[in-house]
């Protein structure tokens, strides 16, 4: 798998984040949805990165600058085809190793509570995330949990 910063600008990275939004809408309420469209990732502070396997786009993420000390994972998504192959952890892991290089001292994230999150969190917990607090501009909200990794 090759991992590369993307722009945002092709088509099958634009069709990924419309399946993410779309996935978000079928699992949580509106209100709770904090993923972020094209335009949102698009944001100086925001860098992302889409995965590939040859010319097939297979997985992205992102990872927000919060301050100079902490940063938040975005936008983890594997494509609908290409799940339980490893994307998301090869994804995490080069965020985790980016967070780091950048001198963070820790890096949080927020994901929905519901069932169809829980491959998520699993992940996550692997990883060594512990369940904490909302962060940053999140508010406690039954439909979210936040996790947080010390670098």
């Amino acid at each position: 798998m090759e991992i590369k910063v993307d722009d945002l600008t092709g088509t099958e990275v634009a069709n990924l984040i419309s399946e993410h939004l779309q996935g978000m809408t079928q699992h949580s309420p509106l209100e709770s949805i904090h993923a972020l469209n094209l335009e949102g990732l698009k944001k100086p502070e925001i860098t992302f990165w889409s995965v590939w396997e040859q010319s097939e786009l297979v997985g992205c993420g992102a990872l927000k600058e919060l301050d100079s000390l902490q940063g938040e994972v975005k936008s983890m998504r594997t494509s609908s085809a290409h799940l339980r192959k490893g994307v998301a952890r090869c994804m995490l892991q080069h965020i985790i190793k980016e967070a780091k290089n950048r001198g963070y001292k820790r890096i949080s994230l927020e994901t929905g509570s519901m069932e169809a999150f829980n491959p998520a969190k699993k992940l996550y917990e692997l990883f060594g995330f512990k369940y904490c607090k909302p962060f940053a501009d999140y508010k406690d909200d039954p439909n979210s949990v936040f996790m947080t990794l010390e670098l």
